[in-house]
């Protein structure tokens, strides 16, 4: 590990004065602690943010709720009003990492943690997001947990996190802070496609601090849903998963949101599968039918040709229970 400051701030003033003196926020320190022993990251000054007020769940005005950036795994999952409104994010959360890990990590930190792509934690090994210009070793590589979509020639790494995609499907909203004031960052621009620039995965600025993300109220009643497959049942990045969201009244479905994990560069929207449902009586050869459209645009590489149909069938299952007619 390289030498480093660290400082520890108690006001949102001096965290942003430190970042915009190019320090690192941490809090938890689960992700970015791992990076720095592996010496992918190298940052000069750590700022401690873990002290600011940011670790609570409030209801918004208009029925939404705002979680903190500070509040842990743990406690998002067993908030009740997080449970009783959006159990699709308990239930993201609940199949995440483990328990000690959950405990210290943050909302704020697992938004912003880095991809778990092998090349990328190997310094020896071509990666143009840990040194843009160097290749992409995974390409060529195995490649058996990498993206099949939203890739580009010189990434095909996957976001690693579970509850960024209920946060894509849900269409949250990012509240950040800066030197030039607050904020509001749609979830899906806040996460950036690779692209010919994968070294720059977040649309945040210099010294900006995440504070919160908004869940947008939605039409009730709503049911939702995570299904995540992976290799095993515990301490396991996915292979691919779903989270849905559904709102049916008078036997209609009205709404739908839908994302994937697992098999995009980003969480995965899919929009495609969202139309389909969309004005449709729930029933068996609606989710089959609405399914088959979650890897459109899908480019597969030599070893995750399987994640196609896996996808497919991930989604229709998550359909089937959300919907109620598994």
């Amino acid at each position: 590990m390289y030498p480093f400051a660290y400082t520890r701030v108690s006001d949102t003033r001096e965290a942003l004065n430190a970042g915009r003196r190019g320090g690192r926020y941490i809090a938890g320190g689960t992700t970015l602690v791992d990076l720095m022993r592996e010496t992918v990251e190298r940052p000069e000054t750590l700022v401690d943010i873990s002290g600011l007020p940011l670790r609570e769940v409030t209801a918004t005005e208009r029925g939404g709720l705002r979680i903190g950036a500070l509040v842990t795994m743990s406690q998002a999952a067993a908030d009740r009003k997080v449970r009783s409104l959006y159990p699709v994010i308990s239930e993201a959360l609940e199949l995440s990492a483990s328990a000690q890990l959950r405990n210290m990590a943050t909302i704020g930190g697992n938004i912003m943690q880095r991809t778990r792509c092998t090349y990328f934690r190997d310094v020896t090994a071509a990666c143009n997001k840990r040194e843009p210009g160097s290749g992409c070793a995974a390409r060529e590589g195995f490649n058996r947990m990498h993206a099949i979509l939203g890739t580009s020639d010189d990434c095909v790494a996957t976001h690693p996190s579970d509850v960024a995609v209920a946060f894509a499907a849900l269409e949250a909203t990012v509240h950040l802070l800066g030197p030039d004031g607050e904020r509001r960052l749609p979830f899906a621009d806040f996460l950036l496609r690779p692209g010919s620039t994968p070294n720059r995965e977040q649309a945040v600025r210099k010294g900006e601090l995440i504070t919160a993300v908004e869940i947008p109220a939605l039409p009730r009643p709503l049911k939702s849903g995570y299904l995540k497959v992976r290799d095993r049942q515990s301490y396991e990045f996915a292979l691919t998963s779903a989270a849905v969201a559904l709102h049916v009244r008078g036997g209609v479905i009205r709404e739908a949101k839908v994302a994937a994990g697992g098999v995009g560069t980003v969480p995965w929207k899919l929009p495609a599968v969202e139309r389909h449902l969309v004005g449709e009586r729930p029933s068996e050869s609606l989710w089959e039918a609405a399914a088959a459209r979650a890897a459109e645009g899908a480019r597969p590489l030599q070893h995750n040709r399987f994640k196609v149909e896996l996808l497919q069938r991930t989604v229709e299952r998550q359909l089937r229970i959300v919907g109620g007619t598994k």
